[in-house]
């Protein structure tokens, strides 16, 4: 828990030293390229959480793999979280700034679980009833649950959705008990 807060409070700090330099934009490409890396690398996150390697160490191979691709204030906060001891929790710093970003630009994420791929009549119906749902611009992530009978299941933050098949006999259920069905 307090890893997330410390987290939160980094990525904060780097928005307001990408908005006081106003460059939000590149900063989010090399947070993304970074991302990507730590995503794609497992070897690459064991070495960021590793408490044995040094912090000259763990700077000096940050500096060669990203020095020329990134942003000299992205880099300068990387050192940072080096000098600290914070680079393990970097993935968090990422995902927590990526979020500020969106609160910002007035972006809502939802995530749709799907049984099957929707149409693309079925996607704009979503995208235009969440916005409406939210009055922000929302971006929807997609993916395919099995398990689903059919239908979908959304989420924004902590508010769920649930427009699935299951859920629709539970109702139907429900009323069938409890009488409160009419011819």
């Amino acid at each position: 828990m307090a890893n997330i807060r410390v987290a939160h409070r980094y990525a904060e700090a780097l928005m307001g030293a990408a908005e006081e330099q106003q460059n939000i934009d590149r900063t989010g490409e090399d947070l993304k390229l970074l991302q990507t890396t730590i995503k794609g690398s497992k070897e690459f996150l064991l070495f960021l959480k590793s408490p044995v390697i040094t912090k000259e160490k763990k700077s000096g191979v940050l500096g060669q793999l990203f020095a020329k691709t990134i942003h000299s204030s992205t880099m300068l906060f990387l050192n940072l979280l080096t000098e600290k001891g914070r680079e393990d929790i970097l993935p968090s710093i990422i995902d927590k700034f990526f979020r500020l970003r969106d609160e910002k630009r007035g972006i809502v994420n939802v995530e749709v679980k799907a049984a099957v791929e929707l149409a693309k009549e079925h996607d704009a119906e979503l995208q235009r009833r969440f916005e409406g749902y939210t009055k922000k611009k929302v971006r929807i992530t997609y993916s395919l649950d099995r398990q689903l009978m059919g239908g979908f299941v959304a989420r924004i933050g902590d508010t769920m959705f649930d427009g699935s098949i299951k859920r629709q006999l539970e109702i139907l259920r429900e009323q069938f008990t409890e009488g409160s069905l009419q011819n």
